[in-house]
């Protein structure tokens, strides 16, 4: 009987000693409870606590804590809906806090993440908030770092994963884009029309222009070139009558010559008929 009294003793001081020994690991904080109330919170290496007394109520990671903040929509000042999620780096700074400040820190973490994520994309246009990351970002972690100290958590950093438009969304924005580029396409023609139409109609004006300058100078040279024959012919119509008669004959000729003529007529009297050219002239 003794001896079992002995070995009972031996046993209830091995059960003793190691509900009084907690040995916490590395990157681990241990909470301790004495009688149902907070009493400790055990740091890394060998911790000494009252048996039966204390007891060890949760076990905290030290180490930060990556946390992936679920996808949703949310819809835009300019009343576009959009689907963002993130990703948060957090510490538990004061484990204690973080147990009994929140039934459940990670849950609640996620839902202030999300619930302060719609409020700031609530408040920006599309454009802003597909292209306004970082600014998100430093509004969503100035945002929560007030509530979340509370829970004894720290935010190392916050990161915005995706922020892209519904699918309803994005169709809409590839028809708009679709229609920007037509309607680009159709200004460009037009213009490319216009410049061609312009283009065309001052050539065609720079050419009547020529055009005209061409027969004022022509006519300016009949002119000069008829005074002249004028002032040289004077009385002496003879060798004149005869010179422009050759040139009638010869001219005569070649017509008589051409496939495309059937019939030349000439005068009966040339002399009569040169000295009427000469008097027009004259005139």
């Amino acid at each position: 009987m003794p001896v079992a009294v002995v070995a009972i003793f031996v046993i209830l001081v091995i059960v003793t000693i190691a509900l009084g020994v907690r040995i916490v690991p590395q990157g681990a904080k241990h909470i301790v409870q004495r009688l149902g109330k907070y009493h400790a919170t055990l740091g890394p290496g060998l911790n000494l606590i009252i048996p039966y007394v204390d007891s060890v109520a949760y076990r905290i990671t030290s180490k930060d804590i990556v946390l992936d903040i679920p996808s949703q929509e949310v819809i835009t000042k300019d009343n576009a809906v959009i689907i963002a999620n993130a990703v948060a780096y957090i510490n538990l700074v004061s484990p204690e806090k973080a147990v009994y400040g929140v039934e459940d820190y990670a849950y609640a973490f996620r839902t202030l993440v999300q619930t302060s994520l719609r409020s700031i994309i609530g408040e920006m246009d599309l454009d802003d908030a597909l292209s306004s990351r970082d600014l998100i970002k430093a509004k969503l972690k100035a945002a929560i770092s007030d509530d979340i100290s509370d829970w004894g958590i720290t935010l190392k950093t916050v990161e915005i994963q995706d922020i892209n438009p519904s699918q309803t969304m994005q169709k809409a924005m590839e028809e708009q884009a679709a229609a920007e580029r037509q309607r680009r396409a159709t200004v460009t023609r037009a213009e490319g029309d216009k410049s061609a139409a312009i283009l065309e109609a001052e050539g065609r004006f720079e050419a009547s222009k020529r055009d005209a300058e061409a027969k004022i100078v022509l006519a300016q040279a009949s002119q000069t070139a008829i005074e002249m024959v004028s002032e040289a012919i004077k009385d002496r119509e003879m060798p004149v009558v005869y010179i422009l008669g050759e040139k009638y004959i010869e001219a005569m000729k070649g017509l008589a010559a051409s496939t495309n003529s059937k019939l030349v007529v000439l005068p009966a009297d040339l002399p009569a008929a040169v000295r009427g050219i000469l008097s027009g002239l004259a005139k």
